[in-house]
């Protein structure tokens, strides 16, 4: 599908880059410290197949957290709502997204929400399938589906950096592990878990998977149902109340759209039956969100009305 650029969405991509010189990249995984972290990019693609971009949209970036709303949805697929919420929470949490706070304090010590790392692992443990190879290959697949783009797949020197890295991570699930949340060797999961974290696409592809969730579940092209329409209510409830870390009460009000973010400096937004956004702008704020990619959806949510509030 092409994708033209746009002069009105270019100059609100300049404008935003200045804010690129108040963040700075995710030095914490040493892979990602490459990333020019003046880079804004962005991608929005309408359900007629229009699609506008601006800056080098054609640059691989990672999922990182976004990830965490498509294996959600494929464990709703695979289990239901009550077996997946048996095992994290739906609570927002104030704390950052990989505190281990909450678990301490919060009987029977499962997660509060999908969004933070130690939900996020906890969903990941919920994927189907015989070996990690396989289970990564489902979701590769769902990905793939929602993206309309076969050659999707996982940067190994992203993903490699992660593990070597994963302190907390592991914190995590040997803390889940105590209480019966994690119920499989970490050290798999959390080769799963990075690997996923990992996996690398345009921002058409991300604009392309935000159209997917703002057409309940519908691919927008062929009409074939990817999600259930209940589940992707779910997946855009948590991006409303837990998508951008602890800045999500901040960005309900000042953009107001379903979105997640990711430490990659990725946002995927939702507009409900009119668009999904692909951002890519790598340096963050003190939260682990694009400093740029936030000011750029508050220009567009100001400019064409997006608030679903």
């Amino acid at each position: 599908m092409p994708c033209y650029s746009s002069d009105k969405l270019n100059a609100l991509v300049k404008e935003a880059k200045k804010y690129t010189a108040q963040g700075k990249v995710a030095d914490y995984i040493p892979a990602l410290k490459k990333e020019n972290p003046h880079d804004l990019s962005a991608a929005i693609f309408h359900p007629d197949g229009r699609c506008i971009s601006a800056g080098d949209v054609d640059q691989k970036i990672t999922l990182q957290s976004i990830s965490k709303v498509l294996t959600l949805a494929l464990a709703l697929m695979d289990y239901g709502e009550e077996q997946v919420f048996e095992k994290v929470g739906y609570e927002p949490t104030g704390d950052p997204f990989n505190s281990i706070v909450k678990l301490e304090l919060y009987n029977p010590s499962k997660p509060l929400n999908p969004m933070i790392n130690a939900g996020a692992l906890a969903v990941t443990s919920m994927i189907k399938g015989e070996t990690i190879e396989n289970r990564l290959e489902r979701i590769l697949d769902f990905v793939q589906k929602l993206a309309g783009d076969r050659k999707i797949g996982y940067s190994q020197e992203v993903a490699d950096s992660e593990f070597k890295t994963a302190y907390l991570n592991r914190a995590l699930c040997y803390f889940m592990m105590e209480h019966g949340i994690i119920e499989e060797e970490v050290e798999g999961l959390l080769e799963l878990y990075t690997k996923q974290c990992a996996i690398e696409m345009t921002c058409l592809d991300l604009a392309r998977i935000g159209l997917v969730f703002a057409m309940d579940g519908a691919d927008p092209f062929t009409k074939e149902p990817l999600i259930p329409r209940d589940i992707v209510r779910v997946c855009k409830t948590f991006m409303v109340t837990c998508g951008m870390y602890n800045a999500a009460g901040e960005f309900a009000v000042r953009i107001g759209i379903p979105a997640k973010s990711g430490v990659s400096g990725g946002i995927m937004g939702v507009v409900p039956n009119r668009f999904g956004i692909g951002i890519f702008g790598p340096a963050l704020d003190e939260k682990g969100n694009s400093i740029a990619g936030l000011k750029l959806l508050e220009m567009l949510s100001e400019k064409y009305s997006l608030s679903i509030f």
